[in-house]
C-alpha cells in the first residue's frame, strides 16, 4: 500500500495521522495527475463527496471541508 492514503471513515493519513490529504498526500497527488490538473480536481471532488457523510457531524462547516479537500488544487 501507498503511504499518505486516506484511513476511513476519519479520513486520516495512515502514514502521518494528520488530517488527510496531509502535505505529503497532496504532494503524491501533484506528482500523479501532474499532466491533468482537472482530473486531479475531479477526484479530490470525489474524495470530498465520500468524506462529507463521514465528516460533516465532526466538521459542521462545509467551507472547511472544500478547503481541505479541493481548495489546495487551484492554489498550487
Amino acid at each position: 500500500m501507498r503511504p499518505h492514503v486516506p484511513m476511513r471513515p476519519l479520513w486520516l493519513c495512515r502514514a502521518c495521522a494528520a488530517p488527510w490529504p496531509c502535505r505529503p498526500g497532496r504532494l503524491l497527488l501533484l506528482l500523479d495527475y501532474r499532466r491533468d490538473r482537472v482530473a486531479l480536481s475531479i477526484h479530490m471532488a470525489g474524495c470530498l463527496f465520500d468524506a462529507t457523510a463521514d465528516l460533516l457531524a465532526a466538521n459542521p462547516d462545509p467551507a472547511d471541508l472544500f478547503d481541505r479537500f479541493i481548495g489546495w488544487t487551484g492554489r498550487l
